[in-house]
């Protein structure tokens, strides 16, 4: 799910979906308007589930969408290899998530671990 606004009126460690990617905003720099043009916005972005960073370029008044992010809880059902099978705590919908061998040492059957969600997406939020 998401929202529509403006870009003018997004702030720095908000989100915004860019190339259907949900991102974080690292900064944002406002150009004032000129002669032959609207004010610009530039925005330095983060990916939440790739990682990767963009940069991204619009007019002030242009339309943005913002996801909407749940920050949940889950419990650990199984460990199997790489892989997670969890139930959320609120609603107790089971699924799978794939995981790195640096994560997979700290997580134990039974706990509960945090996990975001977003645009039909799941990570992980443990650091």
């Amino acid at each position: 799910m998401k929202e529509q606004t403006e870009v003018g009126k997004l702030k720095e460690g908000r989100y915004v979906v860019i190339d259907d990617e949900p991102c974080k905003i690292l900064s944002i720099s406002v150009s004032k308007p000129g002669k032959h043009g609207a004010a610009k916005s530039r925005m330095d972005l983060v990916g939440i589930f790739d990682g990767m960073k963009r940069s991204v370029v619009n007019p002030v008044s242009a339309k943005a969408y913002i996801p909407i992010v749940e920050r949940r809880s889950a419990q650990v059902i199984s460990i199997s290899g790489n892989t997670l099978q969890l139930m959320d705590v609120k609603d107790f919908e089971m699924f799978e998530m794939e995981v790195s061998d640096t994560m997979i040492g700290s997580i134990e059957a039974g706990k509960e671990v945090p996990y975001i969600s977003s645009m039909g997406k799941k990570k992980l939020d443990i650091n």
